[in-house]
C-alpha cells in the first residue's frame, strides 16, 4: 500500500530520513507545486492529491503544515489512515497568537529572510544530532521565500471544522510551533518537539508500526 507524504511548510522529504513503516507499505513523497495566486490552503491540498492514486487503497501522512493539508485531502478521498504528526486537523487548534498575527497582519511585513533566520538559530537549542542540523539548516536556506509568504497566510486563513476518520495524531508534550494543550492528539510523545520525526524517530516509528502493521 501507498504511503503518501507532505512535509511542513520549510522544508522537505529529507525531514522524514528516519521514518521507517511496516513491511508492504511503499513512502511516496508528494512534493511541492506552485501556489496560484490566493489560493486557499484547501484549494492547493487538492491539487496536491491530483498526484495520489485513490483507485487503490492509501495512507496520507503530514507533518506541521502537511498535516492540514492531509486533513483537507481526507475530506475529499478516503484514505485508509490519515496521520498527522506535529500538526492539527482543526483550525480552531490554532494558537491565539496566530490569531492574533494574522489580526496585526505580521505574517505580511515579516521579512522571510528573518523567519529562516530565527528558524537556523533555534537549532543551537534543539535536540538533532549534528549532522541533522546541518541538513536542517541546508533545507531552510534553500526553502522558497515565496512559497513561506504564502503558506504563512493560508494557514492563518484556512477554516476546517471537520475532523477526519480514521485519524492518527501523533504531538510532541515539547511542541513549541503547535503545543499540544491546544489540540487532542491520538499519541503523546514525552519530551519531542515539533521535529521529532528528526529528534525521536524510534517513538515515532514505534507508533507507525502499531498503527500501520497488518
Amino acid at each position: 500500500m501507498k504511503a503518501y507524504f507532505i512535509s511542513g511548510m520549510a522544508a522537505d522529504e529529507r525531514v522524514f530520513k528516519y521514518v521507517r513503516l511496516p513491511e508492504g507499505y511503499e513512502i511516496v513523497h508528494l512534493t511541492w507545486i506552485a501556489p496560484q495566486q490566493n489560493e486557499s490552503l484547501s484549494s492547493y491540498a487538492i491539487r496536491m492529491a491530483e498526484r495520489i492514486d485513490t483507485s487503490e487503497p492509501f495512507v496520507l501522512v503530514g507533518l506541521s503544515f502537511g498535516g492540514m493539508l492531509v486533513t483537507e485531502i481526507a475530506k475529499r478521498y478516503q484514505p485508509v489512515k490519515t496521520i498527522l504528526i506535529a500538526s492539527i486537523p482543526l483550525s480552531a487548534h490554532l494558537p491565539g497568537y496566530f490569531r492574533i498575527a494574522a489580526t496585526m497582519r505580521l505574517h505580511k511585513v515579516v521579512p522571510i529572510g528573518l523567519v529562516k533566520t530565527a528558524a537556523r538559530l533555534k537549532r543551537f537549542i534543539t535536540n538533532e544530532k549534528s549532522e541533522d542540523k546541518k541538513l536542517l539548516w541546508e533545507i531552510i536556506k534553500s526553502s522558497d521565500a515565496k512559497f513561506i509568504r504564502w503558506s504563512m497566510e493560508a494557514v492563518l486563513n484556512w477554516k476546517n471544522e471537520e475532523m477526519p476518520k480514521t485519524i492518527l495524531h501523533i504531538h510532541g508534550t515539547r511542541d513549541e510551533v503547535l503545543p499540544a494543550r491546544y489540540t487532542t492528539p491520538t499519541h503523546i510523545i514525552p519530551k519531542a518537539g515539533h521535529l521529532m520525526v528528526m529528534s525521536q524517530p524510534e517513538e515515532v516509528n514505534r507508533i507507525l508500526h502499531n498503527v500501520l502493521a497488518v
